[in-house]
């Protein structure tokens, strides 16, 4: 199976280290032939960090998509009745979007997003980047590892000695684990070795 044609949801959230790791990935996916639709979170459209400026993801998502990013949550809710994509793909995926999603909690765009998507029982696959996943967000990758039509980038700590309970996709592997995610499987292994 390959991407060629294949509509895809790409939700950006605020762990604004790997923003530019996830952009590359969205890169790869069009040059495969899918066809992105962006959605941001309120953190990424409006937070100028280290990392970079806010303007400038906007415009580098617009410019790789040839698409404004989806970015309040009135128009996320249209994704579920107008049957937008065959795959959501949230990454990174925060612990906070992580907690709020395991919670039933709806209130950012990518939320929206994410419920909108999945009342049609598409898949969604989540590229974790959290400092407490193996803290207290651990209970709620669990939750998320047996929700039907959830899917997860396989990932690992990112740095055991200084943050020993943060973990993150390994973003390298978003296309390998889309591709299992459309065909309603898990890319396995899903815990890798430190990144």
């Amino acid at each position: 199976m390959n991407l060629q044609g294949i509509r895809l949801g790409f939700a950006l959230t605020g762990s604004h280290c790997t923003v530019d790791s996830a952009l590359f990935q969205i890169e790869e996916l069009v040059a495969a032939g899918a066809k992105v639709l962006p959605i941001v979170s309120q953190t990424v459209q409006v937070e100028n960090t280290r990392f970079g400026q806010a303007r400038e993801v906007l415009e580098r998502l617009k410019k790789i998509t040839g698409h404004y990013p989806i970015s309040s949550i009135v128009e996320a809710e249209n994704i579920g009745p107008g049957k937008l994509f065959d795959l959501l793909i949230v990454a990174p995926c925060t612990g906070n979007t992580l907690a709020k999603l395991a919670n039933g909690i709806t209130d950012t765009t990518v939320l929206m997003a994410i419920k909108a998507h999945l009342r049609n029982g598409l898949p969604v696959l989540l590229a974790i980047a959290t400092n407490d996943g193996l803290g207290i967000n651990a209970r709620n990758i669990g939750i998320l590892l047996n929700a039907r039509s959830v899917f997860m980038v396989p990932f690992g700590q990112d740095n055991p000695v200084e943050k020993p309970n943060s973990l993150v996709a390994r973003m390298e592997l978003i296309i390998p684990a889309a591709l299992e995610a459309l065909q309603g499987k898990q890319l396995q292994p899903i815990l890798m070795p430190c990144a």
